[in-house]
């Protein structure tokens, strides 16, 4: 290395002098493409791996039920037990036993991000194929693809209810809502106001990994991501991201896209954010979360701030008018009509309001109690790092509706159960309930009809 004497009052301060091959060199686009590119095989393996020893993939659909454009909802307990273990055994231990013995299912544990350390929003095939279709973007990433098999995911297109129009019942005509039709199946039944506020949902803005700089994860120069981008139709398409607001990486969730249906009726938003408005929410969407909650790469990369009453309001406006599907079985109550209800589904609402303890948090008619809860999941198992990902306490979690449930496939607020058979085993485990096989099933079969 060569050196230079520099004097300062009087002392002499030896200092180092870098060459040019010893820059620090600034990776180039090009070169970062053909690197993150040479490590997709290997993270992808190793999250279908994860998943195979999680989960049962097959598509295995349950007889006579679909969700509202008729998909079929996948039957069955997915999550993989350990070796000799029945849930029947499971659920006889204690929580400290469970720990003590790691008999905790893997599946139950949190599902890592495609490639947690690099996180980011990542989209479903199909989304990625529909919108190159109708608009020319491509949200693909050339650094990582979706993980879950699309039968384990919502319908697509989804259907859109609207809370002033029941009387169209799906208004979407079996299209994808994009800003190349939203105008012709919209101008007659919104206001400008609100049809304004469906454009700008409608409308992508520069986020982390799609953008216009060369600090990116497409192809090309990006116009960014729209929030119907993930929140397809007004509802989810299971597209998935990192949460925020947490730190360091290994802790953060990874996140389950929400359904918008009956945001009218709730009263937080974000799994853990507990934001007081969907305007709130929106907002922050903008200005944090579509940057990893990083101000000087929103700066950079083009952050969109809105503005509160001529923006804002107007989006928040139409996702008001988002409505939970119908529910032909319910009464007016929210509960089960006894002469349409079958002898399952009228057993299963009993369970749901009873043993089974649902209803403490997911109170009717739409199934939600708007507060957190901390199910303390932690009880049941020792911290350890999974692809990334550090399992460990969760924290408190909003209370989402169940209302229009089986529409929203996989559960929880990152993915990690797959069917609502999953969800039934998990809090019966976790709330200690102890229901019997048949009760179990029935409460599955009154879930499918809320």
């Amino acid at each position: 290395m060569n050196k230079k004497s520099l004097f300062v009052v009087g002392v002499a301060i030896v200092l180092p002098i870098m060459s040019v091959a010893q820059t620090p060199a600034v990776e180039d686009f090009p070169t970062l493409i053909k690197r993150l590119q040479a490590e997709k095989p290997k993270f992808a393996q190793r999250q279908q791996a994860l998943l195979a020893e999680r989960y049962d993939l097959a598509d295995r659909p349950a007889k006579e039920t679909s969700m509202s454009r008729g998909k079929p909802v996948q039957d069955g307990i997915r999550v993989k037990l350990p070796s000799g273990m029945t849930w029947e055994k499971l659920a006889a231990l204690s929580p400290e036993e469970v720990k003590a013995k790691q008999l905790w299912p893997a599946g139950f544990l949190p599902l890592p991000h495609p490639h947690h350390e690099a996180g980011g929003m990542i989209f479903p095939e199909f989304l990625i194929e529909e919108t190159k279709k109708q608009n020319d973007r491509d949200l693909t990433r050339f650094d990582l693809d979706f993980d879950l098999p699309d039968h384990f995911l919502p319908d697509f297109p989804a259907a859109i209810y609207l809370t002033t129009r029941p009387d169209l019942g799906d208004v979407s005509q079996g299209k994808l809502v994009t800003h190349a039709n939203f105008n012709e199946l919209f101008k007659d039944i919104l206001n400008p106001k609100q049809l304004e506020g469906l454009r700008m949902l409608l409308t992508p803005f520069p986020q982390q990994q799609f953008n216009a700089t060369e600090d990116r994860r497409s192809l090309k120069a990006s116009q960014g991501v729209a929030c119907f981008d993930c929140h397809a139709n007004g509802h989810t398409n299971a597209a998935t991201h990192t949460v925020g607001d947490i730190r360091p990486n290994e802790h953060r969730h990874r996140i389950d896209t929400p359904s918008l249906r009956g945001v009218n009726v709730q009263r937080l938003f974000g799994s853990q954010r507990a934001l007081k408005t969907v305007e709130d929410f929106t907002e922050f969407e903008q200005r944090a979360a579509y940057f990893d909650g990083i101000p000087a790469d929103a700066a950079r990369k083009g952050t969109n701030v809105l503005e509160r009453g001529s923006q804002v309001h107007f989006m928040a406006e139409f996702q008001a008018l988002l409505d939970f599907p119908p529910a032909p079985k319910l009464d007016v109550f929210g509960k089960l009509n006894p002469a349409k209800a079958s002898g399952s589904e009228m057993r299963g609402q009993n369970v749901f309001f009873g043993k089974g303890q649902c209803a403490t948090c997911h109170t009717p008619p739409y199934y939600t109690d708007n507060l957190m809860h901390n199910l303390r999941a932690e009880r049941f198992f020792k911290t350890v790092t999974i692809n990334g990902r550090k399992a460990s306490a969760d924290g408190p979690i909003k209370t989402f509706p169940l209302r229009g449930i089986k529409d929203s496939p996989p559960y929880l607020h990152d993915d990690r159960l797959l069917t609502l058979d999953d969800t039934v085993e998990f809090f019966n485990l976790v709330l200690e309930l102890k229901l019997n096989e048949q009760e179990k099933k029935d409460l599955v079969a009154f879930m499918r009809v809320l």
